[in-house]
């Protein structure tokens, strides 16, 4: 009977870890992904491997740092609750203006990619519309969506998740079949790889941003460090896998000195997948190729806003009204989409500037918490990240590396492929 209690316990940890996990995977996994091989065309594959592992480790660590701060308070508390009670208002502040931009500029991002990835649709339809035009109609269907309620984000976020699964295994895995491997690991062009490796730094970091979700899991699941130490585990090394899968698709298939036209023509997601195309004989997969990335950036864009609108609607006191949901529609994507119509190409530039203030509140603001917590709650015998401070001043100099990395790039002092 024992035995038997045992069982039905641990089946049941064991799928509470892997909804968990999904959680993290899916928040991490977007269309971010067509930012790395563009960004890691200069260093290429070696590298950028090294750098994704990298990046991985210190954003797991910086996870389960936000994590062992927040298991000092009731499960419940925010993001912004923990950063004022363990390193003041003006660090509250200034966390709480880096995930607003981060929300902003990702909103514009996808925006961007996503009228880049519609056209591209599009024209395989023999339909053609200017960038900025398709950037609207994109932004306008989706946030209709938004605004009718959390619950509609729900179901066809959940849909699109399946779909976007579907269609990855499918084209993925047929382009994994199709890997040159001359092309992987004796790339044309250059000799020279290492120095484009700083410059992308701020794009990994992107790339595994999940921890606005760790105060939701502790929500979630109470207080078991265990568990939700294996689901934020779990679900990054899935996105892990998932990047790693993408850059040998994509690099494996796509010379080296071809990505200078696409970083040329300003590396948006359409411009990625229609090299891609190029290489795909099939109709059919190019189709699923398709399918996926439009499939990627309108969850992702879903996913980000939802977020915005609710942090808005707090923040200037808007009701749950239909006028009051107008009110915080409006401040929510108004001014993305302006930027959108009058910038159509800047998903690179915005990705990047998502990564600058990215490095505060999933690195520097994490470390920071964890060293004062462990100050504050001296006589806890709650979870601690292993490593103690000599861990927690490696996050802190990755966050400011990563953002100096890109600050320098933009001054044209590192160098930037194509």
């Amino acid at each position: 009977m024992a035995n038997h209690m045992n069982a039905a316990k641990n089946k049941s940890a064991g799928k509470s870890v892997l909804g968990g996990a999904m959680i993290i995977a899916g928040t991490t996994v977007g269309a971010g992904m067509f930012s790395l091989p563009v960004v890691g065309a200069g260093m290429w594959f070696g590298y950028s491997m090294l750098m994704l592992v990298g990046i991985w480790f210190c954003m797991l660590v910086s996870g389960l740092m936000l994590l062992e701060t927040n298991l000092h308070f009731k499960p419940g508390a925010s993001f912004d609750t923990l950063t004022k009670t363990t390193l003041g208002q003006f660090w509250r502040i200034i966390n709480g203006l880096s995930i607003a931009f981060v929300l902003y500029i990702l909103t514009y991002a996808y925006i961007s990619g996503g009228s880049s990835i519609v056209n591209h649709s599009l024209a395989g339809l023999g339909i053609n519309l200017p960038q900025s035009i398709a950037g609207l109609i994109f932004a306008a269907v989706l946030a209709s969506i938004v605004i009718i309620s959390t619950k509609a984000v729900d179901r066809i976020t959940t849909i699109m998740l399946g779909g976007m699964i579907i269609t990855f295994f499918i084209a993925v895995g047929n382009l994994l079949i199709d890997v040159d491997t001359t092309k992987l690991f004796v790339p044309d062009g250059e000799t020279s790889y290492a120095p484009y490796l700083l410059a992308a730094l701020p794009f990994g970091l992107a790339s595994f941003g999940y921890h606005g979700n760790v105060p939701s899991l502790v929500k979630y699941y109470g207080n078991q460090p265990k568990t939700i130490i294996k689901a934020i585990f779990i679900g990054t090394f899935i996105a892990l896998v998932i990047y790693s899968c993408w850059l040998v698709a994509t690099m494996g298939n796509i010379p080296r000195s071809q990505f200078i036209d696409i970083i040329a023509q300003g590396g948006n997601m359409g411009i990625l997948v229609g090299a891609l195309s190029e290489v795909i004989a099939s109709r059919w997969l190019n189709t699923m190729l398709s399918l996926f990335a439009n499939l990627a950036v309108a969850s992702s864009f879903l996913g980000v806003t939802l977020g915005l609108f609710d942090y808005l609607a707090d923040l200037f006191g808007f009701d749950e009204s239909r006028q009051g949901r107008l009110k915080t529609a409006a401040v929510t994507f108004i001014p993305p989409t302006i930027l959108g119509l009058l910038f159509p190409n800047g998903f690179l530039i915005a990705i990047g500037f998502a990564a600058l203030a990215a490095t505060i509140w999933a690195a520097i603001v994490p470390a920071m918490m964890a060293y004062k917590s462990r100050q504050i709650f001296a006589d806890s015998d709650s979870f601690k990240v292993p490593g103690g401070t000599p861990l927690i001043v490696v996050i802190i100099i990755f966050g400011l590396v990563t953002g100096a990395c890109h600050l320098l790039a933009m001054a044209g002092i590192l160098p930037v492929y194509g």
